[in-house]
């Protein structure tokens, strides 16, 4: 492991398995969720991650990406899958005052980010570094060199964005 992924390595563990927790099908443990994004992310070459925050944030894509895969391929239907659900609590989306949280399709939740992409790629991108990895507001911002007052406004439109298409079924 690079001295860097040994600095992060227990901040990815807790991001993995801060986003485990809302999956309720419980595919996988968050350790073979670091471990594959780790593969995942030397397999692309030499690293050139430029800082831990830089490092987390495509961390964190592709834990979204390997997560989708997982999904689908479960969610495929030779293989007798089942939709992975996930739990998206006021962390993503504030649920109606009358629910507790809110169970959606993971791959509904993809979908949905993808249109929310070709709409505004930096709103998605925020949503990604927050959501599936976990970082915070000033981390997001040093990510993508924006101020914290952009990604907090960015995410709240994004996150009222996200659960309008989720209850309006949009599909990428």
């Amino acid at each position: 492991m690079s001295p860097l992924v040994e600095e992060v390595y227990g901040e990815l563990r807790r991001i993995a398995g801060s986003y485990l927790r809302r999956e309720q099908s419980r595919s996988l443990q968050a350790t073979e969720l670091v471990h594959d994004t780790y593969l995942r992310l030397l397999k692309d070459g030499t690293p050139r991650w430029q800082s831990r925050t830089h490092f987390l944030a495509i961390a964190a894509i592709s834990m979204r990406r390997l997560l989708v895969e997982r999904a689908r391929a479960r969610h495929a239907g030779k293989r007798g899958g089942h939709q992975v659900q996930v739990t998206l609590d006021d962390s993503l989306l504030a649920p109606p005052p009358d629910h507790d949280a809110q169970a959606i399709d993971l791959i509904a939740l993809d979908r949905a980010l993808d249109a929310l992409a070709r709409l505004d790629p930096q709103q998605a991108r925020i949503v990604e570094l927050r959501y599936f990895g976990g970082l915070t507001v000033d981390e997001t911002a040093a990510a993508l060199d924006i101020s914290p007052a952009t990604v907090k406004r960015h995410w709240t439109v994004a996150r009222a964005w996200l659960l309008r298409a989720l209850e309006d079924g949009v599909s990428g």
